[in-house]
């Protein structure tokens, strides 16, 4: 393969990725007009429109897509082998592209990321902040860290918790509205619902107590968001009570700016999981990063913290 095609296939895996000549130049080490040029070479060496260009992002064509499906997985494969060869066989090396949502990303793994890149100074993780179920092989990710992903014989899932989701209110909302003691009496409360990203519906308050019990509770709703850091922020300054997962409650609950509501009562949630592509021959980059991860979630107590009822 020649020097010219490799660089033609790099400018386009990265602009598909990103959809943006910018963010595909940063990546590259080279300037917008570099990669812009490279693109449109690459489009008449084939003989097709890749994209379509407007002045705010990029947009794949219909062949652009069927050639980003065929090409990407095999040319980061590539890549990594050659890394591999020009590092040293097996040494951890390279852009690690990972996604992760807002909160849980920033309050519980930026901070295990210190250890990891003083360990691995070779390995650069490109963290990616976002609340939506990403599609690990069609958009390039190494990994993701969340729950929920639909895993398939390409994917791979190791679970680091399980999760509960609790009820929280602020101090103040409480004083104004007496706490209820039992289920039942939340239809006389205010309610912050959450819809579901994936359905678009609204998720129910199903709650089982520590005795088996269960209920799906009523509530009177006031406002509904589809992002739970929203949702814990809405709660936190007064507006009602909420159904949150344990680990964006957290940061508040210990901060004293929420308080739980029927403590005994929680309900479950599709478990916390790093995932990353089945490859045959796994990068060593994603390798020491999930074991890196794995190791640190347990040491620091997330996995309880996160179940805890």
């Amino acid at each position: 393969m020649s020097t010219e095609l490799r660089s033609h296939l790099d400018a386009f895996i990265a602009a598909a990725d990103d959809g943006s000549l910018s963010a595909a130049a940063r990546r590259l080490g080279l300037t917008p007009a570099a990669v812009s040029k490279s693109v449109a070479q690459f489009e008449a060496r084939l003989g097709v429109r890749l994209f379509q260009r407007s002045t705010r992002r990029l947009a794949l064509t219909t062949d652009g897509e069927r050639l980003y499906g065929q090409v990407r997985l095999p040319w980061a494969e590539i890549g990594d082998a050659l890394t591999d060869l020009r590092q040293g066989a097996g040494k951890p090396a390279g852009t690690l592209k990972v996604a992760l949502a807002y909160t849980v990303g920033r309050e519980y793994f930026v901070p295990m990321m210190e250890s990891f890149v003083r360990r691995y100074p070779d390995v650069v993780p490109d963290l990616h902040f976002d609340n939506r179920q990403v599609d690990l092989v069609a958009e390039g990710f190494d990994v993701a860290i969340g729950g929920g992903i639909e895993l398939t014989d390409a994917l791979i899932a190791r679970e680091l918790a399980r999760l509960r989701i609790v009820l929280v209110a602020s101090p103040a909302y409480l004083a104004a509205h007496p706490a209820p003691t039992h289920p039942s009496e939340l239809a006389r409360h205010r309610g912050l619902l959450r819809r579901s990203l994936s359905s678009g519906r609204l998720l129910p308050w199903a709650l089982k107590s520590r005795e088996g019990e269960e209920v799906v509770a009523s509530v009177r709703p006031v406002m509904v968001l589809d992002d739970p850091e929203a949702l814990a922020r809405a709660a936190a300054s007064g507006m009602g009570i909420a159904m949150l997962p344990r680990p964006h409650a957290l940061p508040l609950l210990e901060r004293g700016e929420l308080v739980r509501v029927l403590p005994d009562w929680s309900a479950d949630s599709r478990p916390l999981s790093i995932y990353y592509t089945s490859r045959k021959l796994l990068p060593a980059k994603v390798r020491v990063f999930v074991d890196h991860v794995i190791a640190e979630f347990r040491a620091r107590g997330h996995g309880e913290r996160f179940a805890a009822g």
